[in-house]
């Protein structure tokens, strides 16, 4: 089920050994996407979208989802009686979720910035986008857990409306448990639709839903390829948010069942996902490759599973834990497992992943609900420069900027002697002016 690739030795260009990662399009070394089909229909969808609205929207998630919603908005009311409808045990734990997600995200607010110098007041105001849309997954399962890990981030930030798009079930209708999620997470309204269709619909607006500022969520290719794709009509982070991915760092202290187990929680996901075992023991490689057989042998999400280790699943025998982490850093996974002694001091040594884990007791799926940081989280490399989902991806920063008298002497000298080296002569002017109205009203 997985393949071994054995570096044991090596001291070459990691990148010359490592597998490409062609398991999607829209990843860095997947080649062109616009080869590979994904990217040309995605534009297809927007183009549709921004022509017929709602008209499109409604066929597109017929074509590609099965399902046609009565309605495209689902308000507050039904949110609040899809929270009273669900099992206590559930509401508990949303509940509780919540309370993390939101502790560590007030954390990430930060106060505005002020300095004054030589007659220069500068303050930075930290200032929230107005409407802010926020996509989760569906189709094959309910991710009740990525409500809250985008809308609570939205509102701790001050974000005045929070829309949720996610894909309806079969029957057109969004899942109670997901609707109870927006309850809890304060989104004011629910649109019952997926896929780049939903992107879309989010950066244009149609009939049925408005046009947002902001767009953030994970997906599946077709979802991340849109979400580029409107790019500067709306804000989008950074960060490639597709498939799962995980990478588990384990050694000899390692139980080799948690990390089997840790590595189907991210195959389970799907298709296009990523899942590796790094490790300098092969008693450890034979045993999570025993543990994965096993585990998937016997999962109600099987075909998923072994779609995803089939296409990239790896063990790599490495030499030891410092080219370990050399590999982790190279594929910049999503999650990170160091299931290794001294994980914390191993830690200090990653530069690239979404999240990292440290220990036996610290699995991904800690981090998928309760752990508090977003599970919105870095793919297909983008860890090499991107981060997970804050509170920062909702605000902009505004400076606010008073000179006075004083400050146009001091440093307007400076402004005329730079804008005449870049040839432009009204920035200049606009200073020589303020210096001319100050030297005659000096000598008055």
């Amino acid at each position: 089920m997985l393949r071994r690739l054995d570096l044991r030795g090596y001291e070459g260009d990691l990148d010359e050994v490592l597998p490409r990662r062609s398991s999607g399009p829209g990843r860095p070394d997947a080649g062109d996407p616009d080869e590979d089909g994904p990217l040309e229909v995605v534009r297809a969808i927007i183009a549709d979208v921004r022509r017929r609205g709602d008209e499109a929207i409604l066929e597109l998630g017929e074509r590609f989802d099965g399902a046609r919603p009565r309605s495209l908005v689902i308000g507050s009311d039904q949110m609040r009686d899809a929270l009273a409808a669900i099992d206590e045990p559930v509401r508990a734990a949303l509940e509780v979720a919540a309370e993390s997600i939101r502790f560590h995200h007030e954390g990430q607010v930060r106060p505005d910035h002020e300095w004054q110098r030589d007659g220069l007041s500068v303050r930075s105001v930290t200032v929230p986008v107005e409407r802010a849309g926020c996509y989760v997954p569906g189709g094959r399962a309910s991710y009740p857990s990525t409500v809250l890990m985008t809308a609570i981030p939205a509102r701790v930030a001050g974000v005045d409306e929070v829309v949720v798009c996610v894909p309806p079930g079969p029957d057109g209708r969004v899942a109670d448990v997901t609707l109870a999620a927006a309850a809890v997470a304060g989104v004011d309204v629910v649109h019952p639709v997926g896929g780049a269709q939903a992107i879309a619909a989010l950066a244009f607006g149609t009939r049925s839903i408005r046009p947002v500022d902001v767009v953030v969520g994970p997906g599946n290719v077709y979802v991340a390829l849109a979400k580029r794709e409107v790019a500067g009509r709306v804000g989008v982070p950074s960060a490639f948010a597709g498939p799962s991915e995980v990478v588990v760092v384990a050694d000899a202290s390692a139980p080799a069942d948690f990390a089997a187990i840790d590595m189907v929680v991210q195959a389970e996901h799907g298709p296009d996902g990523l899942a590796w075992l790094v490790t300098w023991d092969e008693s450890v490689a034979d045993a999570v490759e025993a543990g994965i057989a096993k585990i998937t042998a016997t999962s109600p999400r099987r075909e998923d599973i072994e779609a995803t280790l089939a296409a990239a699943g790896y063990v790599v025998l490495v030499d030891g834990v410092v080219q370990a982490i050399e590999v982790a850093n190279r594929i910049a996974p999503e999650h990170l497992q160091l299931m290794v002694e001294d994980a914390q001091e191993v830690a200090a040594r990653v530069r690239h992943a979404g999240a990292v884990f440290c220990g036996p007791w610290s699995p991904a799926s800690l981090g998928d609900y309760v752990a508090g940081p977003s599970h919105v989280l870095p793919t297909a490399g983008t860890a090499r420069f991107a981060g997970a989902l804050t509170v920062a991806d909702f605000t902009k920063d505004v400076h606010v900027i008073t000179a006075d008298r004083s400050a146009i002497t001091t440093l307007g000298p400076h402004v005329v002697a730079l804008a005449e080296a870049e040839g432009l002569d009204a920035h200049a002017e606009s200073v020589r002016r303020r210096l001319a109205a100050i030297e005659e009203a000096d000598d008055a």
